[in-house]
């Protein structure tokens, strides 16, 4: 199999593409060159044995020109401190395009957090929060979940950065539950955005017909991708996880299909099996990824016979593969905004300790969500680009204007 890499420089090389379609210069790009900071640590965590495991944590903050940083904590084994800093970048130009005022960061622990009992996630989770307490906060540093950390691991974060500054601080992790501050949607966000991202560039390139899907990922952001594509009429044909892929051309039933997953741990005995790498190639309207990045690469990329690859997951096709796809991609900072607008949401209900109702919510993801789509479409035709450089072009513009508007200090 082609190996899978994800560079800084492959990111280096989409901004260059887009930088002159922007007002901005090769001096402003600079500043997002280099991440604001990178920490790394170790964290001797006491297990279940009673021995003492070492494990790697890294936090990346790459830019806070428009707002504090925020981005994701992954508890992923063999994550790398390059890999949080190419997606806090990715992290910072998504905010931008959702014109939010935030900047991007990412972190986690290099662990296989399911070898992990709960007691021992805990443990980790306090010490890795503990590590950070200097360089996090709802003025400089919003944490959330990403992969392996949930909203239980959001809460044990909260309360760890709360004991030890003195202070009730619900504004410094988002995805948390309700009953300490969360907002309603956030497991729903990123796959609901994504569903109307795809519906409205579908009806804008005036694609007719039946269209089908397939689903690289079967989580929380696959799961609601599904659903909600299958509301609109979309005939999901296959879908895979970590366990396999299955495939069935007369369509599958989503909520049965949840429910045998729930039940089973994997889709597979719900419908005939293929092997993911075919689930890559089928010949489908739409394929949406909804893992984790790199799943298209170079030597997979010209096999692929999707109409569209939705980019559900931020990085899923990496920079040298998307040369080979003639602008079918709908890119990551148009289709995953989802989940940092939803975060977004919630850091503002905490800062003002006022808390709106799960109609409200969805109202206002969904708005968004429409502006952002109105713009980048627009920047699409008005430049005659694709939609990830049309995207890219915006994000840097005001990225511009923001460092501009800021200047150097000192």
């Amino acid at each position: 199999m082609q190996p899978t890499t994800l560079t800084w420089q492959g990111l280096m090389r989409q901004m260059e593409r887009a930088l002159p379609f922007t007002q901005a210069s090769e001096h402003s790009l600079a500043y997002f060159k280099y991440p604001k900071r990178t920490v790394r640590f170790s964290l001797p965590v006491r297990m279940d044995d009673g021995g003492v495991d070492v494990f790697t944590g890294y936090r990346t903050v790459h830019s806070i020109a428009r707002g504090p940083a925020t981005g994701g904590v992954r508890f992923k084994e063999g994550l790398t401190a390059h890999e949080c800093e190419v997606l806090a970048g990715i992290m910072t130009l998504k905010c931008a395009v959702m014109e939010l005022p935030l900047g991007g960061a990412k972190g986690g622990v290099d662990v296989d957090a399911e070898k992990l009992s709960k007691k021992e996630l805990e443990r980790l989770t306090r010490r890795f929060t503990s590590e950070l307490v200097d360089f996090i906060g709802p003025g400089e540093d919003i944490l959330a979940p990403d992969i392996g950390t949930d909203d239980q691991v959001m809460a044990w974060m909260m309360d760890t950065y709360s004991e030890q500054t003195g202070t009730t601080t619900t504004g410094v992790v988002t995805g948390k539950p309700l009953g300490l501050g969360g907002s309603f949607g956030s497991k729903e966000a990123r796959g609901r955005a994504a569903a109307q991202v795809t519906e409205r560039v579908l009806k804008e390139d005036g694609v007719d017909g039946e269209v089908t899907v397939a689903i690289h990922g079967f989580g929380n952001v696959g799961r609601e991708l599904a659903r909600r594509l299958h509301l609109q009429g979309a005939k999901i044909v296959a879908v895979a996880d970590q366990g396999g892929a299955i495939y069935d051309s007369s369509g599958l039933d989503v909520e049965s299909l949840s429910a045998h997953r729930d039940f089973t741990g994997s889709v597979l005995g719900f419908a005939p099996e293929i092997k993911s790498g075919h689930l890559l190639t089928l010949d489908v309207t739409v394929l949406a990824l909804s893992a984790d990045w790199g799943v298209i690469h170079e030597g997979i990329a010209p096999g692929v016979r999707a109409k569209y690859i939705l980019e559900a997951a931020n990085r899923a096709v990496l920079p040298d593969a998307e040369e080979h796809l003639a602008g079918i991609v709908i890119p990551d900072l148009v289709a995953s905004g989802g989940g940092v607008t939803l975060s977004y949401l919630e850091w503002v209900q905490d800062a003002n300790s006022f808390f709106w109702a799960e109609d409200e919510i969805s109202g206002a993801l969904s708005r968004r969500t429409a502006q952002m789509l109105d713009q980048v479409l627009t920047a699409r035709r008005t430049l005659r680009t694709d939609l990830r450089t049309a995207a890219y072009a915006l994000a840097l513009n005001r990225l511009h204007e923001a460092t501009t508007l800021r200047g150097v200090y000192p």
